[in-house]
C-alpha cells in the first residue's frame, strides 16, 4: 500500500468516526474519493444510518467520481434496504478503484459487494488499516460476529480503588475534566446503562450535557424489580432522550405500568439466581441493534458484567483521593478464582486530564 493510500484511508476514519453513537445500528462508514491526488468528494454515515458514507461522497463529487479512488472504512454494502447497494453506486458513478479497510462480515454483504465492484472491472484493494478500522468498528463487528454490543466499562476511583464513602457519598470523585470526557464518551455511544442499585442511590440523568450536543443516548437501567425512583431528576429527564427499563419477569405490573405512561420503553429480559442474567441483557440490546453501550456501574452489576466476559474495554478514571477500607469498592466480587484466571486487560493509553489520571484498557 502506499503512502497515499494510507493519508487518504486515515481521512476516511476520521470522517466515520464522526457517526459513532448515532447511526445504530449501522456501523458507522467513511468514503473519501479522490481524482488526480485531489479530495473531489467526502461521507460519512448519517444520523440514523441513512444515507450511507458512499452516496453521499458520490453526489459531492459528481462527474468527478469517474475514474477515481473511492476509500471506504468498511466494505460498500450489497444488499437491498431503504436505498440500492453502494457498491452497485460505486459502479454506475464509473470509480476506477475502491481501497477498503474492511471485508463486511454482514451475512448480507460478507465480500458481496467487494465482488460486485470486482465483476463490473473496478480494482479492489482490502485491508488498507484494517487495524484501526477494526477497532473502530468494534461495536458494529461485535453485534453482528457475537450478537451482543461491544461494551465500555467506566470507572471513577480513588487511588485505592473506591467509588464511594462508607455512607455511599460519591460526588465528585474525580474533577470536571474528567466528567467533561466522561460526558464527550456519553455521545460517542448509542446507549448508557447502569444497574438498578446505582439508579436507586443516585437518581441519574444519564444524559449528555454542557458540551452543546443535540443528540442524546439511549439510557437504560437493568433493575429486575423496576424499583427505581420516582419524581426526582430521572422521571424529569423521561422527555430529554429514549429510556429504556430492563427487568425480569416478577417486575410488578403497577410499576410496569407506572413507567410506561411515562414514557419508558420496557424491555423483558431472562434473570438468573443473582439478579438480571448479563449475557441474556447483552443479547437483547443486540437484537435491538445497539453496537456501542456504556456502562457506568454500580460495582455488584458491573462485576457481573465482568464475570459474563461481556466487557470489552475499560475506561479509567484515577482521583488522588482516599477513602479506606471502609468506603465501597469499585468492583463487586469476581470469586475465588486463581490470578491466571481472572479478567485481564491490556493498558492501550494513559494521559493525565485535569488533577486525575485517564487511562484507557482493552480486553487481551
Amino acid at each position: 500500500m502506499s503512502a497515499d493510500d494510507l493519508r487518504h484511508m486515515a481521512h476516511a476514519l476520521a470522517l466515520s468516526r464522526r457517526g459513532l453513537g448515532r447511526v445504530w445500528p449501522n456501523p458507522s462508514v467513511g468514503c473519501v474519493i479522490v481524482k488526480d491526488g485531489r479530495v473531489v468528494g467526502r461521507g460519512f454515515t448519517a444520523p440514523g444510518g441513512r444515507p450511507h458514507a458512499e452516496p453521499q461522497a458520490l453526489a459531492m463529487a459528481g462527474a468527478a467520481a469517474r475514474g477515481a479512488t473511492a476509500y471506504v472504512t468498511l466494505e460498500p454494502c450489497a444488499h437491498h434496504g431503504k436505498t440500492g447497494p453502494c457498491a452497485n453506486a460505486l459502479v454506475a458513478a464509473g470509480v476506477a478503484r475502491v481501497v477498503s479497510a474492511l471485508e463486511d462480515p454482514d451475512p448480507r454483504v460478507s465480500g458481496g459487494g467487494h465482488a460486485i465492484l470486482r465483476a463490473a472491472g473496478i480494482d479492489v484493494t482490502v485491508g488498507v488499516m484494517a487495524a484501526e478500522a477494526q477497532a473502530l468498528q468494534q461495536g458494529f463487528l461485535s453485534r453482528i460476529t457475537l450478537g451482543r454490543p461491544m461494551l465500555t466499562l467506566k470507572l471513577a476511583l480513588s487511588v485505592d480503588g473506591r467509588i464511594a464513602t462508607a455512607s455511599g457519598e460519591s460526588r465528585w470523585i474525580t474533577g470536571p475534566q474528567a466528567r467533561a470526557r466522561v460526558h464527550l464518551m456519553r455521545a460517542t455511544h448509542d446507549a448508557v446503562l447502569v444497574g438498578g442499585g446505582t439508579a436507586r442511590a443516585d437518581d441519574p440523568e444519564l444524559t449528555v450535557r454542557d458540551l452543546g450536543v443535540a443528540h442524546q443516548p439511549v439510557r437504560i437501567i437493568a433493575a429486575a424489580g423496576l424499583d427505581l425512583p420516582r419524581g426526582g431528576r430521572l422521571e424529569a429527564s423521561v422527555p430529554a432522550g429514549p429510556l429504556w427499563l430492563v427487568h425480569g419477569a416478577q417486575a410488578p405490573a403497577e410499576a410496569r405500568a407506572y413507567w410506561a405512561a411515562r414514557g419508558a420503553r420496557l424491555l423483558d429480559c431472562a434473570e438468573t439466581a443473582a439478579g438480571l442474567d448479563p449475557a441474556a441483557l447483552m443479547a437483547l440490546l443486540g437484537a435491538e441493534g445497539l453496537t456501542r453501550v456504556f456502562c457506568e456501574g454500580g460495582g455488584q452489576f458491573a462485576a457481573a458484567l465482568v464475570q459474563a466476559g461481556c466487557v470489552d474495554r475499560l475506561e479509567v478514571f484515577g482521583a488522588g483521593l482516599l477513602l479506606g477500607a471502609d468506603g465501597r469498592a469499585g468492583l463487586g466480587a469476581l470469586g475465588p478464582g486463581a490470578l491466571a484466571a481472572m479478567p485481564r486487560f491490556r493498558l492501550a493509553s494513559a494521559q493525565v486530564v485535569g488533577g486525575d489520571i485517564w487511562q484507557s484498557w482493552e480486553r487481551s
